[in-house]
């Protein structure tokens, strides 16, 4: 049985007979952990043994491990790490090498508790308007800072064994709403779009992933880039990114629409996957319902993304955190 078009959470830190049953029947293409999933390290492996075995192959296994607020594995198993706008004005000129060496030991942590992709990094450019669940979540107000910061952490990352998720295509710096609960919309010029917002993506279209922002741009359409034929089109063929797009969470209350309604216009609109988070059954049956099997396209794209799978580069952990240390403490 072919993957289904769909990464879908699990409600707790072991997989019930009924999500077991449930994964076996889908075959989703991959699954994502939340701090729900997660207790310790010993459990943490099990659990991605199970969701493998579920499936029945050695499928993806994502989180979002960004540092900051937006880290799963926290303390007292796992290191703490700062908001990323926070470590970019501590480590100054020493910016860059800082972002490696977090992005490094950060994978170091989820390949060994069998993670393989990890939901960062952030190319969305910093605004003084920036929401505040995004504000220190940024690298730069400036796009080559934001350019260069997302290339040392893709390759960090990519070193431990892990694969990155270029986020939020094409852009949610702009939005002043929380696209929890709200749908950002910015109206601005399309050049001056492509000039901050768009340009990190453009930069970094060679990455093998990606995730999209739920974001209306009118200057592009009306409706959500995530669930728009005329935004993904874009992403495509302006921004030149043909890596595997998954969408940002499906849940997220910035969509209308059930969350079955709102997966297949994703999927109609171009997005390879649909990423549901939330773990509830009812809801990942109807969602199951509307994804089909991978298109031939999605399908290269995984299997392009997934052939950057590698044993991680040998590296010292100790020296490697003492000098990411060093580098923060000025």
């Amino acid at each position: 049985m072919s993957s289904r078009q769909v990464i879908f959470g699990c409600a707790g830190i072991c997989l019930t007979p009924e999500e077991y049953r449930f994964f076996e029947s889908t075959s989703p293409w991959g699954f994502i952990l939340f701090a729900r999933n997660i207790d310790a390290p010993e459990q943490l492996r099990r659990l991605t043994g199970q969701l493998r075995e579920a499936v029945g192959w050695d499928c993806p296994v994502l989180i979002d491990q960004e540092g900051g607020r937006v880290q799963r594995m926290r303390s007292p198993h796992w290191r703490e790490y700062p908001p990323a706008l926070d470590q970019m004005r501590a480590a100054g000129p020493n910016a860059a090498r800082a972002m490696y060496l977090r992005s490094r030991l950060i994978a170091e942590e989820l390949h060994a508790v069998g993670i393989d992709v990890n939901c960062a990094p952030v190319a969305d450019v910093l605004q003084p308007e920036t929401h505040p669940i995004m504000h220190n979540r940024c690298y730069s107000s400036d796009v080559p800072t934001v350019i260069a910061m997302c290339r040392e952490a893709a390759r960090g990352t990519l070193d431990g064994g892990v694969l990155p998720v270029l986020k939020h295509i094409p852009g949610y710096g702009r939005a002043v709403v929380d696209g929890h609960k709200d749908l950002p919309t910015v109206d601005v010029p399309l050049t001056e779009l492509e000039a901050l917002d768009f340009a990190p993506f453009k930069a970094l279209n060679d990455i093998a992933m990606g995730m999209t922002a739920h974001i209306v741009f009118p200057e592009v359409d009306s409706a959500p880039a995530t669930t728009s034929p005329k935004a993904m089109r874009m992403i495509r063929e302006r921004i030149g990114f043909d890596g595997l797009i998954m969408t940002d969470d499906i849940s997220m209350e910035a969509l209308s629409g059930t969350t079955a309604q709102r997966s297949a216009a994703a999927i109609a609109a171009g997005c390879d996957l649909v990423l549901h988070c939330n773990g509830e059954m009812e809801d990942m049956v109807a969602v199951a319902d509307v994804c089909g099997p991978m298109t031939t396209q999605a399908q290269t794209r995984a299997e392009r993304a997934l052939a950057q799978r590698a044993r991680p580069q040998e590296i010292d952990i100790p020296a490697a955190l003492q000098e990411f240390e060093a580098l923060l403490s000025g």
